[in-house]
């Protein structure tokens, strides 16, 4: 990590120190499961021909996916310039899912980095519902900044079905978890109600 990697637009923090040295594995895993902004950055920056290649990359990506109504600007996701909405981010999901470590990195529960002192840093996930056994949820990204809310996207099964729920701009700390809750009652009640005929 480098000053590069510093969010100067938000001024957000992190736990990873400048200086750090992760792989690219590991990079991923904490900026998927745990929305380390330093980590994506990096990421971006290391890529062949660096972060203007990369942009033009995810850029390219969502036109092929058909996401039309979606732009990127930073690979944090922590600039407003970054736009998408409900039905593009739905094809993302259904894009990422044809991806095993997107599935199991975005999903996991913790993991633990060395840092370069020599000391183990562990982090978390930031979906708050991954752990809940009522859930089976095999794809997720939360996300948050100011102009967008707290935002989820997250591909489940629900009532023997697979489901891509995507939840824009919650205003509480809980609402995406509680949202998320009512979709899946509400599918079970109608698709129970279906079955009865």
């Amino acid at each position: 990590l480098t000053d590069e990697d510093l969010d100067h637009l938000k001024n957000t923090g992190s736990r990873l120190q400048l200086g750090t040295v992760l792989t690219r594995d590991e990079m991923l895993r904490l900026a998927l499961m745990s929305s380390e902004n330093r980590a994506a950055s990096a990421l971006a920056r290391a890529y062949p021909g660096g972060m203007t290649a990369f942009l033009r990359e995810m850029n390219l990506k969502a036109i092929a996916l058909d996401m039309m109504q979606t732009s990127f600007v930073d690979s944090t996701g922590l600039s407003s310039g970054n736009v998408s909405t409900a039905q593009d981010l739905a094809k993302m999901v259904t894009a990422a899912y044809q991806y095993p470590l997107i599935r199991q990195y975005s999903t996991g529960n913790g993991y633990a980095v060395q840092t370069g002192s020599g000391r183990m840093l562990e982090f978390r996930k930031t979906n708050a519902l991954i752990p809940n056994p009522d859930w089976n949820i095999e794809l997720s990204k939360t996300g948050y900044i100011r102009e967008a809310g707290r935002c989820l996207v997250m591909q489940t099964v629900i009532a023997g079905a697979p489901v891509v729920i995507v939840l824009l701009d919650s205003w509480g700390r809980l609402s995406r978890s509680g949202d998320a809750n009512r979709i899946k009652k509400w599918i079970e009640y109608h698709a129970g109600r279906m079955s009865l005929g």
